[in-house]
């Protein structure tokens, strides 16, 4: 299970990049995107998503269940 933080609150048309992952918008500006990855490709997959859209990344946490 990861904790993706990105700055910024996702507008409605980027949502479905991010479809299998809880999508949580803060009420600080920022945006929670939560799931479970099969591996670590996975998570380079989602990360990528995020480069591609050019998202500013703040952080990505490994959490327990």
């Amino acid at each position: 299970m990861y904790q993706i933080r990105i700055k910024g609150h996702l507008s409605q048309p980027w949502l479905a990049w991010f479809e299998g992952l809880t999508i949580t918008l803060e009420e600080d500006g920022n945006t929670l995107l939560t799931g479970s990855m099969l591996d670590q490709a996975a998570l380079h997959g989602i990360l990528k998503k995020v480069r591609d859209l050019g998202l500013p990344l703040l952080s990505v946490n490994s959490v327990s269940e």
